[in-house]
């Protein structure tokens, strides 16, 4: 099976959506920061808030783009 491809790019501005139940993480706007390491089926992202500068590690699952 082959490795998936990263979807966003360093510096693509994102809309994170947290998970419903168990996160304490804040949804909004956040820049990538980082591409991480693949995880079995989903790459993973290092993200930066856009609002209050709080940095985590996030799966692209959890991204959306945002419209320009």
């Amino acid at each position: 099976m082959a490795q998936p491809v990263h979807k966003f790019k360093v510096g693509t501005t994102v809309r994170f959506s947290p998970p419903a139940f168990g996160s304490s993480a804040r949804p909004g706007t956040y820049t990538i920061v980082r591409q991480l390491p693949p995880e079995a089926t989903e790459c993973h992202y290092r993200v930066k808030s856009a609002e209050d500068g709080h940095e985590r590690m996030v799966v692209e699952s959890q991204l959306k783009p945002t419209m320009s």
